[in-house]
């Protein structure tokens, strides 16, 4: 196997769904439930919004474990396992740890300043369990990795050609995701964080993402092709929750609709984003720091603008500048200039 050349859709997709994932967490400060996952809650809601929200729930993290298993592939032809584990180590391990010491207790002192608590330093993954699973996904699947990588040319691997070559084939992986809610039961689907359905269903993007990497045009050229048709089966699945199970589908069905709007964004992107630009070269670095800050302007946001005597819409939307503008600002004039900063936020140095 040689070294695979970097994507520009695979890191559009990083760059867009965490984007995403800021937009979905300030429309938890407007749902009438926010305080009790730890969010500081608005006193008068926007609940329509979670209907997009829901829309975007099933997929969102799911894809972004699939494009972390791809970026280890992108890695894996150039690095051997011992490089493979330090680099990680440096650019997941230690921002987790960073984060857990320094950036969730920061924003859970803002949560308790808001509701006039006691403050209390607090350590916690909060947000960032999302990084300490996927350190765990890389020391767990290594050595199948570096297994694939050695044996690239073998039976099985052309066997996965042959498999994901396939629209049928794709679906086979939807299967997959649906054992997994079978044997792990979650009690809600959309609930990743810190759980084992969310673990195990990571373990599984990601190897999946690792795969669909390597097996190269075979899977491209079919998410391709058939992007429309995965487009609109997740469409209409996602109506058929909205309407008739009112948003509370049975777990295979939120699989298989998870799996169809992540196909239809591969195509998708594959299609129209596989291309270099300025934007990207910056937001694809920002990205990163961007989403591990992200909490703590959001909660800043809520305690300045959710007292003032202005209309639900009007807070939602100053929320939303208030922490992109935040977030931006501290990435580009500190994360990004202060040497000793950037490897706590997952930044080579300079």
């Amino acid at each position: 196997m040689t070294a695979i050349e970097r994507r520009y859709d695979i890191d559009w997709l990083r760059v867009i769904t965490i984007g995403l994932l800021l937009i979905y967490h300030i429309a938890i400060v407007f749902q009438p439930w926010g305080v009790f996952i730890g969010f500081i809650q608005s006193s008068d809601s926007l609940e329509w919004l979670w209907k997009p929200m829901a829309m975007l729930n099933v997929w969102r993290i799911p894809l972004l474990f699939f494009v972390s298993g791809m970026g280890v592939c992108f890695a894996i032809g150039k690095r051997s396992w011992k490089e493979l584990l330090l680099e990680r180590s440096k650019r997941i391990f230690l921002p987790f740890l960073f984060g857990v010491f320094t950036i969730v207790p920061l924003h859970i002192l803002i949560f308790q300043k808001y509701y006039e608590q006691d403050l209390n330093y607090k350590l916690s993954q909060g947000h960032l369990w999302f990084l300490a699973n996927i350190f765990i996904y890389v020391i767990v699947l290594s050595p199948l990795f570096f297994y694939l990588k050695k044996n690239y040319n073998g039976a099985f691997v052309h066997w996965l050609k042959k498999l994901f070559s396939h629209p049928l084939g794709l679906l086979a992986v939807a299967m997959v995701f649906i054992i997994e809610t079978l044997i792990v039961k979650p009690e809600i689907y959309e609930l990743y964080a810190m759980t084992w359905h969310g673990f195990f269903l990571g373990l599984i993007a990601f190897l999946f993402g690792f795969i669909f990497v390597l097996v190269g045009n075979d899977f491209w050229h079919t998410v391709l092709k058939w992007r429309w048709l995965y487009f609109s089966a997740a469409l209409i699945l996602y109506i058929i929750r909205l309407l008739v199970f009112e948003l509370k589908s049975p777990d295979y069905l939120m699989a298989t609709e998870s799996t169809l709007w992540i196909y239809s964004a591969f195509g998708f992107a594959y299609r129209y984003l596989n291309k270099p630009s300025k934007a990207l070269s910056y937001l694809s670095q920002g990205a990163y720091p961007i989403y591990i800050i992200h909490m703590v302007f959001l909660y800043l946001g809520s305690l300045v603008i959710l007292p003032l005597n202005i209309s639900v819409i009007q807070k939602f939307l100053l929320i939303v500048v208030f922490t992109i503008i935040g977030c931006l600002a501290t990435y580009e004039y500190v994360i990004k200039r202060v040497g000793i900063l950037r490897p706590l936020f997952g930044l080579r140095g300079k």
